[in-house]
């Protein structure tokens, strides 16, 4: 096998692989060799086929079976002799002409083929103990842990039906048909739907001309959707709702106590405030972990700086850019609303790409060289969090993980990633911070990184400096059960 190198040129190359007629010839006349003992032609007893009749009835598809196999396994085997990594799968090509092609299968002219490529450039670590974060951590007090519980008990309140008119705090029962122009619109139609008045659940203007209705009622209140609403065909429009009241209750007294507890399935009020304070000290440390993984990668992204492959840019450019229209068609908005061009956004989520690969990259390097491993046990758990966040779709998912290439990897890359970003924390200085809740969920565009800072969508999941990460997730492509009715969704 002779290989040639025909360009070198950036990261970019391009293999030619020559096999000899003979070489191939040879290969083939083993397989039929092989096979020759087993094969059952008519006129002839097993092991008693002559060769050169062999070799007529089945040469040619023996001989196709070994252009698939070489052309499958040796790039791989040719870029690992040269030290080399692919950033992509290698692009293949082979002659198209029939003629050369039935040649090639008759062993009567040489296997030629092409392997177009990028690599993975080089990266040598650099020296990290120069990083320095600053890690913002919150105090909670005991007022934010009786205010949660609070709410908490909110949503557990009974209600008592009575008479008379509702009054801000009452839950009504109704039925309603929502209409723009006279005609009923998608999502605008419930029934038994539950709303606590005052709650400010459905768009402004709706439970305040429910106040004073009582059971049996029937009424047609107006309205205006916000012009920010979600969904464009609604934005801005007025919308008549026709309504039946069935049923008016008013709130009954909140107790925080071990009764609450229990029904909420706990032995205890301190059992309830040690597992809500909990919940919070994790929301916190979520913030806390995202702001100090920006500083770091905001930090390596000044140390490296090198030519990232074009093909693996390209493929994390169109992930962006893809869920950019998707938000900004949903928000039925424009990138002239967002103060920005077309050709403007797209060279700054170019840059963003060329940042998340770069980073990924880095990150991989690091990891590697720190003997950074993902357990199976881990994958497994990753795998039961996307089953617990879709209930319902579990086979959908499972199948998802089973049949489709790459999938378990995109449960990987996460994990390895944030093994990577504990491994630096143990060699960087790290400075603890006491700040007040405000100044942790501050939208601070200074940690969102450089590429992301001129970013039109600001809100978008792509702009966000947590996603500068080198690899993207790819989760099943399923929808979270909604949380509320559709109805709900389309008035509230």
């Amino acid at each position: 096998m002779q290989v040639i190198e025909t360009l070198a040129q950036g990261l970019k190359r391009e293999l030619k692989v020559v096999i000899p007629a003979k070489d191939m010839e040879a290969r083939m006349n083993e397989r039929l060799a092989e096979v020759k003992d087993r094969v059952k032609i008519n006129g002839f007893r097993p092991g008693k086929v002559p060769f050169a009749h062999l070799k007529k009835v089945y040469g040619k598809s023996i001989m196709a079976d070994l252009v698939n196999e070489i052309v499958r396994e040796k790039p791989t085997e040719i870029l690992s002799g040269r030290g080399e990594k692919s950033a992509t799968q290698p692009e293949i090509a082979m002659t198209e002409d029939e003629s050369e092609a039935d040649k090639i299968l008759n062993a009567e002219a040489d296997l030629e083929f092409t392997v177009a490529y990028e690599i993975i450039p080089a990266i040598e670590l650099k020296d990290v103990s120069g990083i320095k974060v600053t890690r913002e951590v919150v105090e909670i007090a005991e007022d934010e842990v009786n205010e949660q519980i609070l709410r908490i008990a909110e949503s557990a309140r009974t209600y008592e039906s009575k008479k008379g008119k509702a009054a801000n705090g009452d839950r009504v029962t109704i039925d309603y048909l929502g209409k723009v122009d006279g005609e009923a619109f998608d999502g605008g139609k419930d029934e038994d739907a539950e709303l606590v008045l005052g709650s400010n659940r459905f768009i402004p203007g709706f439970e305040e001309q429910l106040v004073g209705v009582k059971a049996g009622d029937e009424k047609t209140i107006t309205v205006t959707f916000p012009a920010d609403y979600p969904a464009a065909n609604l934005a801005g429009k007025e919308a008549t709702f026709d309504i039946t009241v069935k049923d008016v209750a008013s709130a009954q007294d909140i107790e925080i106590n071990d009764e609450l507890a229990t029904k909420l399935g706990l032995e205890s009020a301190d059992k309830l405030k040690e597992i809500v304070r909990g919940q919070i000290e994790s929301q916190y440390g979520s913030l806390t972990r995202q702001k100090v993984k920006r500083q770091i990668l905001d930090q390596l992204d000044e140390l490296y700086q090198f030519d990232t492959p074009e093909r693996l840019v390209e493929a994390e450019f169109e992930n962006i850019w893809r869920q950019i229209n998707t938000d900004l068609q949903q928000a039925g908005k424009t990138f002239a609303d967002e103060e920005t061009t077309e050709e403007e956004a797209r060279a700054e989520y170019r840059k963003l790409a060329e940042r998340r690969v770069r980073l990924g990259l880095v990150l991989s390097e690091i990891g590697e060289k720190a003997g950074v491993q993902v357990s199976d046990d881990e994958l497994q758990r990753s795998l039961f969090e996307q089953l617990r966040q879709f209930p319902g779709q579990e086979k959908q998912i499972l199948d998802y993980f089973k049949n489709t290439p790459g999938a378990a990897a995109s449960l990987r890359a996460p994990l390895f990633e944030e093994k990577v970003v504990d491994h630096l924390l143990s060699e960087i200085s790290v400075t603890d911070k006491t700040v007040s809740k405000e100044e942790l969920t501050a939208d601070d565009e200074e940690t969102e990184g450089k590429a992301a800072k001129k970013a039109p969508a600001k809100k978008k999941a792509a702009a966000k400096a947590d996603a500068a990460e080198g690899e993207e997730a790819a989760a099943p492509k399923k929808k979270a059960p909604a949380k509320k009715k559709a109805a709900d969704d389309s008035a509230e």
